[in-house]
């Protein structure tokens, strides 16, 4: 058994049973982070802002919603929103932080995209991170279901729908995970446990493993400049601060992050107050109505990207039906960047623009994404659907090209 002297104050106190001195060290003072970079590194502290906010406000609202088919309307747009004393507060909080939580990640996927921060040894910090996006994904359909208005019904439909897509077993698991022939009662209470306990505990164990995953290779730099961290730290614990590469996670990184933070929660609270509607469907205020399909049923913004490549193939090729090709290409599509670190061939760790025909990669996908998004929205007929065939056929060549691009890359610097 260890030995314990009496301890002079509460801290040492903890710290002889805890060891926070060391945990500190480790986590805090002595964990190293590169001075070259800049405000887009602050995207894992605003995510882990966002999730505590939706955490909160969504323990607030639970408090009073009803996972019932013939209450669930009611008590969000009658008892949160008028009844309950600043429900409407806790409501809109929770939607804004719903949509401003996939353009953080969205921010931060692309960050590490053109910054190449998914290689040589950084493989786990990807795809960890693509998992948080996935369950983040669930978690967001999930809410969307909640207050069973007319998109909640039938966005859960179509989604549900192209469960039965999966050869032999299809049929099966729609019901399985309707827990019902139609989408009923089962559905939502079992959605309801998804968004409230089992995706949110997934996603605090995954933002955990994103975080220890940065630990070994450590955080890129805007350079993509390979550091020796141990020479850079004894530089800066030395005294030698100015010409030391790197900087303590605690005190200087986090009082930039927390800067940051400042300035996106004043632009998160003026969505809250002013512009909270482009996180409500006008649509989902109908109750949910089995008898009455909506004229154009699309989902929220973050997910029409993906919603355009799966209904952009609308015609049948090779004997292959329309449905089962969107389905494939969606697969293909929310699949892919999985395996990004593989696909990019260019054995060097460079930021994009010291890549030239990855740049142009690059911005061919990020303008691609903003049409597949803005088409998503738009009736797929006419010039519509052609707009959306070719964007997300665009999308597929992207990935498949990669490798042939970042080879040729490689090539000409010699």
């Amino acid at each position: 058994m260890a030995k314990f002297e009496k301890a002079n104050s509460v801290g040492e106190w903890l710290d002889q049973r805890l060891n926070v001195k060391a945990f500190n060290k480790i986590m805090m003072t002595e964990y190293w982070i590169p001075k070259d970079i800049n405000f887009l590194w602050a995207m894992g502290v605003l995510l882990a802002t966002t999730f505590g906010i939706l955490v909160i406000s969504g323990l607030f609202l639970m408090m009073y919603y009803k996972p019932d088919v013939n209450l669930a309307f009611n008590s969000v747009n009658y008892t949160i929103m008028q009844e309950v004393a600043f429900g409407w507060l806790f409501r809109h909080m929770h939607g804004v932080a719903a949509s401003v939580v996939f353009l953080i990640i969205y921010i931060h996927m692309l960050t590490g995209i053109y910054y190449g921060s998914y290689k040589q040894g950084r493989e786990m910090i990807w795809i960890s991170g693509m998992l948080l996006f996935v369950t983040f994904s669930a978690a967001g359909f999930s809410g969307y279901m909640l207050p069973w208005g007319q998109m909640s019904y039938w966005a859960a439909m179509v989604i549900t729908n192209l469960f039965g897509g999966v050869p032999f077993i299809g049929d099966a698991l729609v019901v399985w995970i309707r827990g019902d022939f139609n989408v009923a009662d089962a559905t939502l209470t079992r959605f309801f446990m998804l968004h409230v306990f089992l995706l949110p505990i997934v996603i605090m164990g995954l933002i955990g493993l994103h975080f220890y995953t940065l630990r070994i290779p450590h955080v890129n730099n805007q350079s993509s400049e390979d550091i020796d961290y141990d020479a850079e730290a004894q530089k800066y614990l030395s005294g030698n601060k100015k010409e030391s590469k790197v900087i303590p996670f605690w005190p200087v990184f986090i009082s930039k992050d927390l800067a940051v933070l400042g300035i996106f929660l004043i632009f998160y609270f003026y969505l809250v107050f002013f512009h909270y509607s482009f996180a409500m469907d006008p649509i989902n205020f109908e109750p949910a109505n089995p008898m009455v399909t909506p004229a154009h049923i699309y989902p929220e913004w973050y997910f029409l990207w993906s919603y355009e490549v799966l209904r952009g193939f609308f015609f049948d090729i090779a004997g292959i039906s329309a449905f089962n090709l969107g389905l494939m290409a969606f697969a293909f599509a929310n699949g892919i960047f999985f395996v990004l670190p593989w696909l990019d061939r260019d054995s060097k760790v460079l930021p994009a623009h010291k890549r030239p025909l990855f740049f142009i990669w690059f911005w061919i996908l990020v303008a691609d994404l903003i049409v597949l998004t803005i088409w998503g929205k738009l009736p797929p007929t006419g010039t519509n659907a052609w707009v959306g065939f070719f964007a997300a056929i665009t999308f597929i060549l992207l990935f498949v090209l990669l490798p042939f691009i970042t080879k040729k890359d490689q090539e000409r610097r010699g």
